[in-house]
């Protein structure tokens, strides 16, 4: 398992996406759109790992909620895993809660699933399959 990218929730996609491709030495990042998550985002690759900006497309999102309670910031920590799958069940036999019950459709066409906040001193964990 390794680092595959930090998420951090913003309000508007494109302001904070010029300030963190500056840093980044540059370059234009294609946004997706995820409508299963109803959130906008762009990867900016630094080096071997990305950010992710994520940006709500629906006030219901969790990201809409999340930047409503805590403002922009931190969202998660994701990790690159051989099966997402095998990562929740293996959370679920030592006790930990999860979001996920199962792999689900996330950002890149790859397959994404939650840990519980709570598992990790209150850090979303994402893992995410692929390469």
């Amino acid at each position: 398992m390794e680092l595959d990218h930090l998420g951090i929730a913003v309000r508007d996609l494109d302001a904070r996406s010029s300030s963190w491709t500056a840093l980044a030495g540059g370059g234009r990042f294609q946004a997706e759109e995820v409508p299963t998550q109803q959130v906008r985002v762009r990867f900016v690759p630094f080096g071997s790992t990305d950010i992710e900006l994520l940006s709500p497309t629906a006030p219901t999102s969790s990201i809409a909620k999340f930047l409503e309670t805590r403002g922009e910031g931190m969202h998660h920590v994701a990790f690159r895993v051989h099966s997402v799958d095998a990562e929740l069940d293996r959370l679920r036999r030592t006790g930990q809660r999860v979001v996920d019950g199962h792999a689900r459709p996330g950002a890149r066409g790859r397959l994404v699933g939650f840990a519980h906040p709570s598992a990790f001193g209150g850090v979303l964990v994402e893992f995410v399959e692929g390469p």
